[in-house]
This record gives structure tokens, C-alpha cells and sequence, in this order.
């Protein structure tokens, strides 16, 4: 285990392709960041509402090739360095994302913005290859709101979405994570599985519409399912939370998680994108 937290995902398009995304102002403008200011080999910086701490640019650019693209980025007082590395693999791309100064308490008590780091970069990963496969983007995150929630079309009739929602074999296999569910209310809904992992409680469920799970602090996540033209329109609330601190971190986790779960539905030869995830050793 490094002092790194690392991301290896596949990417459904070729390097050229990739880099493109990650490194032209107006592909950034629509799948990462409000605003850009990119002009490669001198700048590479973002801001905005769907930055954390986007009140101006926080980034100073270390280094830039065809491969490698690395940053400094100020958060919370500490320049973090992010690093983007990519692997050419035939008409996909292995993506490797590697980010210091995260952890894992802070995500948990929301102490620092640092805090986000893992999941902002697991939903910018998923939007990224969502720009890339030509799908829709799952909802960004607005850091500068607490109002918490999001729609994400599906192509798939509300049954299976439903029955993929709550039945744990087929939640553990799309969120890439042991789920544990017991979809009654007062029911388990235990990351991690039922024997060693943390234990929310379901709430609230309307058997093959909706489900409200309270995860305590960082509030209650409501999924409620409906028809759309054959497809299902899925829309996910986080609420009930310190409207002065939002749960940003476990909000982009959530939401990056259902970038899997609308490819669990949409492609025949289903495969997620993640290939690692390494956590630093501080976490």
C-alpha cells in the first residue's frame, strides 16, 4: 500500500481520444469543470461550482506529455498533487489516477474538503467514460449547494432496475463493493456485506418504486424509480444532513456508483470500468 490513493480504470476509447478529452478546454467544459483554463505546456487549471474549493484556480501545472499529465492543487491550505497516467490498450485506454493527501477520516467526518478527493475522482473518472461512450453524464456535483439530488436515465424497464437495486448479489457486482440488503423497512443495508461491514438502516420502501436508507450523519439517500417510455428515470435525493456541511464526499460516491449500475443494464457484454482502487496508507 502506497502513501497514494490510486485509480486503474478502462476507458472505452483510444489514448488519442482520451487525452483529448482530458486536455481540450471545451471536452472539459462539458464532462469535469465550469470553467477551464488549459494551454498545454503552461496551464492546467479548473474551477467552478463542480470544483471543490472552485472559487478561483487552485492548480499549478508540474507536468505535461502525451502520457502524463500532473498538477499541484491547493485544498484546504495543502498543495495535494493529482497525476494522470495513460496506458494505450488497443481501442481502449487504461487510465491510472493517482492523488496524495487524502484521508479517509476526513471523507468520514467532513473535516476538510480533502475529504472528497476519492470520490470527486471517482465520478469525474465515470463521467469522463460516459463523455466517451456517448451517454449522458451523471449528474455533477454542485459544491457550492446543499441541495442534494439528481436524475440518471436507464435503459431498462423499471423491474430489473428495481430488482438490481435491492437484491444484494446484483448490488455488489454493479457498485464493485460487498452489499449487504435486506430491502424490508428496519431492513440491513450494510456496505462491506452483513458480517463486517457498516450497517445503515432502510427507512422507507415502496416495494418496486422507492427506498430511503438512513446512514446517519451524512443523512438519508432516496431512490425512487419510474417509467420513462420504456425505460426508467431514476432519481436520487440525499437529505436530512448539516445543510452547513454538506456529505459531498459520500454524495459523489454514490452517484459515481450508478454509472455502473446504468451499464449493468445497457451493455450485453458488461464489464466495469475499474480495474483497482488503492487506498494510502494514512487512510
Amino acid at each position: 500500500m502506497s502513501d497514494l490513493l490510486t485509480y486503474r480504470a478502462r476507458l472505452a476509447a483510444p489514448a488519442d481520444a482520451v487525452r483529448h478529452a482530458l486536455t481540450d478546454p471545451a471536452a472539459l467544459r462539458v464532462w469535469f469543470a465550469e470553467h477551464v483554463d488549459v494551454e498545454l505546456p503552461h496551464r492546467f487549471a479548473f474551477w467552478g461550482r463542480y470544483t471543490p474549493e472552485g472559487d478561483a484556480p487552485h492548480q499549478r501545472l508540474l507536468h505535461a506529455d502525451e502520457r502524463i499529465l500532473r498538477f499541484a492543487w491547493l485544498l484546504d491550505g495543502v498543495e495535494t498533487t493529482s497525476e494522470i497516467e495513460l496506458t494505450p490498450a488497443g481501442e481502449s485506454t487504461e487510465l491510472t489516477l493517482r492523488q496524495s493527501h487524502f484521508v479517509f477520516a476526513e471523507a468520514m467526518d467532513g473535516s476538510s474538503i480533502r475529504g472528497v478527493l476519492q470520490t470527486f475522482w471517482a465520478l469525474s473518472i465515470a463521467n469522463l467514460n460516459a463523455w466517451l461512450e456517448g451517454r449522458p453524464l451523471l449528474p455533477r456535483t454542485d459544491f457550492t449547494s446543499a441541495d442534494l439530488r439528481g436524475e440518471l436515465l436507464i435503459d431498462a424497464p423499471v423491474e430489473r432496475v428495481w430488482e438490481s437495486l435491492t437484491d444484494s448479489a446484483q448490488a455488489s457486482a454493479w457498485f464493485g463493493y460487498p452489499i449487504g440488503i435486506e430491502p424490508w423497512v428496519g431492513g440491513r443495508y450494510a456496505m462491506g456485506g452483513f458480517e463486517t461491514g457498516y450497517a445503515a438502516k432502510v427507512v422507507d420502501l415502496t416495494p418496486g418504486r422507492a427506498m430511503s436508507v438512513d446512514w446517519g450523519q451524512v443523512g438519508v439517500s432516496t431512490w425512487e424509480l419510474a417509467e420513462s417510455d420504456g425505460k426508467t428515470r431514476l432519481t436520487v435525493v440525499q437529505s436530512g444532513f448539516d445543510e452547513g456541511n454538506p456529505p459531498y464526499a459520500s454524495w459523489c460516491g454514490s452517484v459515481a456508483g450508478l454509472s455502473e449500475l446504468r451499464r449493468y443494464h445497457e451493455l450485453p457484454d458488461w464489464q466495469p470500468i475499474w480495474l483497482s482502487v488503492e487506498m494510502p496508507a494514512s487512510a
